[in-house]
């Protein structure tokens, strides 16, 4: 606390001195002290705006638009407009053109955004190294979970990691569809499967089975599974962002299939099981979502012989800047936790 004090005084007295030194001011003013007091704070509000207003752009420029950069930064659209009108005004330029659709930015909003972006970033290292020292962390993460099984060990990972700091603020969107992470704000995302180049940083906190399986109904009004080859006469329920090519190993064996009698198409892995449970066709699912209808006998193991590869688990986050020491401290906590969280 005394180093947040300090630092804050800090910065007021150089902001002041700076005013004082650089305005055109009636010296004799100098012993009013009403008057530095609105000359100083004047100025203070004018950066204050100005920070925002940058911070508004920057948003526009992540997210496209105005209504979604409100959505990231938790502002009325009405809101975000006034920053961006008041920071073109200002300058006198226009950074976006504007359409009915869509914003893009002008020659003058991309030399602007870089430095904006250093801005936003020098201000999180800011904030974190205050809050270095710290026994007990401070802030917001916004996260992205797979919304299947919302009472899975990486849900209950997180949760334990908000039960132990209360007082981050975490604001949860789960989906099985990967979400935009720079457009939409998030500090993290937890992702299943295997990682394709991309932008983003990754980390891999885990790793997960999944057991190909089918209800006892379908396999009892089909003919026998007795070898991988057996598995092209079969339907087979289908989810929309997953491939439907698979490769099932033993011993140094693989067979790869791509199933052509798709029956059912789905979006969610949810909705894959409750298909898979109704007698609809086959299916990967991750093992810690079905182990327990397996135990009881709802769903059977296909080719238990055979295995399906195991995929990662993995934390990935948009490489925009230095990474937030909050975003650092719940990937240590996957991390901390890695044996509970295989799926």
């Amino acid at each position: 606390m005394l180093a947040r004090v300090v630092v804050t005084f800090a910065v007021l007295l150089n902001i002041a001195v700076a005013f004082l030194l650089n305005l055109e001011i009636d010296r004799s003013c100098l012993f009013d002290y009403p008057v530095i007091r609105e000359i100083i704070f004047t100025g203070i509000r004018k950066m204050i705006d100005d920070y925002r207003s940058l911070a508004v752009f920057v948003a526009i420029a992540d997210t496209g638009s105005l209504s979604a950069a409100g959505r990231r930064l938790k502002l009325s659209t009405s809101v975000i407009s006034h920053h961006l009108s008041r920071l073109e005004k200002s300058q006198g330029v226009t950074l976006f053109f504007r359409s009915t659709r869509s914003m893009s930015l002008t020659p003058e909003g991309h030399l602007a955004l870089d430095p904006a972006r250093r801005m936003m970033a020098a201000g999180e290292e800011a904030l974190d190294a205050i809050n270095a020292g710290n026994e007990e962390p401070v802030g917001a993460l916004h996260v992205a979970m797979p919304a299947f099984d919302e009472q899975s060990r990486l849900h209950y990972t997180l949760w334990d990691f908000a039960k132990r700091h209360p007082m981050v603020a975490i604001s949860l969107h789960c989906s099985d569809a990967p979400a935009d992470l720079v457009k939409d704000g998030f500090d993290l995302a937890i992702r299943l499967g295997t990682m394709r180049s991309s932008s983003l940083k990754s980390r891999r906190i885990a790793d997960f089975k999944r057991l190909l399986v089918a209800s006892p109904d379908y396999l009892a009004g089909c003919a026998p599974i007795g070898s991988p080859q057996d598995l092209v006469e079969h339907d087979f329920i289908a989810v929309t962002q997953i491939p439907s090519m698979m490769t099932l190993e033993r011993a140094g064996k693989s067979f790869s299939f791509e199933p052509t009698n798709m029956r059912v198409e789905v979006n969610t892995v949810n909705a894959a099981k409750a298909a898979v449970l109704a007698g609809l066709g086959i299916w990967h699912l991750p093992l810690g979502e079905i182990e327990k209808d397996v135990a009881e006998g709802r769903l059977i193991h296909v080719l238990p012989d055979w295995n399906l590869p195991v995929l990662g688990i993995y934390a990935v986050w948009p490489d925009i800047g230095p990474q937030k020491s909050l975003t650092r401290r719940l990937i240590d906590h996957f991390l901390e936790n890695r044996t509970k969280l295989m799926l």
